[in-house]
């Protein structure tokens, strides 16, 4: 591909992250989307308790018994001359650290909120990494077909708790069962509020933005308060303004409902149009890397095995950040300049897949992998090193001893728990002195998604022991005397073999620190 065609190809690519509270739509809207780009040609429901019709995006089966997503699934389509890659993340709080890593590998997000329940708390943690990043955020304020908060009170919200400028580009015409439809502020025109199956209806307005005289909405009081709120928002409430939303400090916000997919094709066209390509990506050293560059560049910022049970296979999540893909290609992994040719690659819908032969800058694309790559790996074409910017981990804060019920499937339980921790959602430590396997996570469900999996991916039912609550810290090897531990800072080793210690409580660590004052003790490796 010559630069002037990889130039156009980059430039049609948007990448993006889904971001919500668990139960504000997250999934549902991932659906109708996926509706949009031909993908589907009916939305699945999470929790489908009598179709049997579960969500395309929750595809591994806890998800489907618990009704919640707990991977981040990606989906690609094509819609109005882009190729759309959408990254649906986990909603549920314990799987923080998956979603934070999703969010190094995207270009903006979406934010769906709850009409009814407004910011949320894990809203307002994953919307911090996203202002870090300094990415552009849309909003969109889902079950608009429910009763919820006053519409004016949403936006002061938005703008009190997080701390960014709003803009809407459309206005609830009611609510709940008295939701008669939008008024689309960016477009000039209503939108009529219909069932999912009925088709958009638009009305247009004048060049004073009301209605024509004929029109249905035109003697209702509600419109008539809608038409007072809108003016309001014009004279005293933030103006469009392109660069700001570029820069992350104002978000477009959009009201609908995707259960009834209602709004959703009204955000999804306003979003193409401000969303931005695939941008520069920033290398250890702080350098900026062209997406247009002749080099092929990327890094993993996810590992998920058995996404096919019958393989079980074992994939490495790419974000292409430099130049093109083409299958085959030979690659340097930076980690150890280890030189890889990249045969076996696919691309994305879901549980669904298909080998991918050529992709751009902004793609994301998944590897087989038989153990090469680890999480935040770079991989380069070229001659020239790149390695990408440190992807964000988290400590473990709860932990338990992990033991196979089984001891005749000692095979099984080890494979197990080899490949679910390289996954990066659990961590391994092993006890010094007798090596007995310990698991630390974020939190509780983590380590319920792990005994599930070990059990119906590989057959073994594992026993789990809960340590409670530890604080985690490493020490230097050189350091180390064995005789520091005690039943208050139990002494383990990570997966890398480096030591560190888990302390009950903040009085034993501090106690620790009294005692021994030259020993240097480190919260992250």
């Amino acid at each position: 591909m010559n630069n002037q065609d990889l130039a156009a190809s980059v430039n049609s690519r948007r990448t993006f992250a889904i971001i919500s509270h668990p139960d504000a739509g997250k999934t549902t809207i991932t659906e109708q989307l996926l509706l949009f780009g031909g993908v589907l040609r009916k939305a699945g429901t999470v929790k489908a308790k009598k179709s049997g019709s579960f969500a395309k995006s929750d595809w591994m089966e806890i998800e489907k018994k618990r009704g919640i997503s707990v991977t981040s699934s990606v989906m690609q389509f094509d819609y109005a001359d882009k190729r759309i890659n959408i990254l649906d993340t986990p909603g549920h709080e314990d799987f923080s650290e998956d979603t934070y890593r999703t969010l190094m590998a995207v270009d903006s997000a979406v934010m769906v909120i709850d009409s009814a329940k407004g910011i949320e708390p894990q809203t307002k943690k994953l919307f911090q990494v996203c202002k870090m990043r300094g990415i552009p955020i849309f909003t969109f304020i889902n079950k608009l077909d429910r009763d919820g908060k006053d519409p004016l009170e949403l936006i002061a919200e938005l703008e009190d708790v997080l701390g960014i400028g709003a803009f809407p580009m459309n206005w609830p015409i009611g609510m709940g069962k008295g939701l008669k439809g939008l008024y689309d502020i960016f477009n000039q025109r209503i939108e009529l509020y219909r069932k999912e199956d009925q088709g958009e209806s638009y009305l247009e307005l004048d060049d004073n933005g009301e209605l024509r005289e004929d029109n249905p909405l035109k003697e209702e009081s509600i419109y008539q308060q809608v038409l007072e709120e809108v003016e309001l928002l014009k004279d005293a409430g933030n103006q469009m303004n392109e660069e700001k939303i570029a820069a992350g400090k104002l978000t477009p916000v959009f009201f609908g409902s995707a259960l009834t997919n209602f709004g959703v094709k009204t955000f999804l066209d306003a979003y193409l149009k401000f969303a931005p390509a695939p941008a520069a990506h920033r290398d250890e050293a702080g350098e900026k890397i062209s997406p247009v560059s002749n080099d092929f560049s990327g890094f993993v910022f996810k590992i998920q095995a058995n996404m096919n049970p019958n393989h079980r296979d074992r994939i490495a999540f790419v974000r292409i950040c430099a130049g093109e893909f083409e299958r085959g290609m030979d690659v340097t992994l930076a980690r150890d300049s280890k030189k890889i040719r990249l045969s076996n690659s696919t691309q994305f819908m879901a549980d669904s897949r298909e080998t991918l032969e050529t992709a751009v800058a902004g793609d994301i694309i998944g590897l087989y992998d038989t153990g090469n790559f680890q999480i935040g790996d770079t991989i380069f074409a070229g001659k020239h090193k790149i390695q990408y910017e440190k992807l964000p981990q988290f400590t473990p804060e709860i932990f338990v001893r992990v033991t196979a019920k089984n001891v005749m499937k000692q095979k099984s339980f080890h494979k197990g728990i080899a490949q679910l921790v390289q996954e990066g959602a659990v961590q391994l430590y092993q006890s010094y002195s007798t090596n007995d396997y310990i698991l630390g996570a974020v939190g509780q469900l983590q380590f319920e998604v792990f005994q599930f999996r070990m059990l119906n991916e590989y057959h073994s039912e594992v026993v789990m022991t809960p340590m409670g609550r530890k604080i985690a810290r490493w020490i230097d090897p050189e350091q180390l005397d064995e005789k520091m531990s005690s039943s208050r800072n139990i002494l383990v080793k990570d997966r890398q073999g480096l030591p560190l210690f888990l302390f009950e409580n903040e009085f034993s660590e501090r106690w620790f620190a009294d005692k021994y004052p030259n020993v240097k003790l480190s919260a992250k490796l």
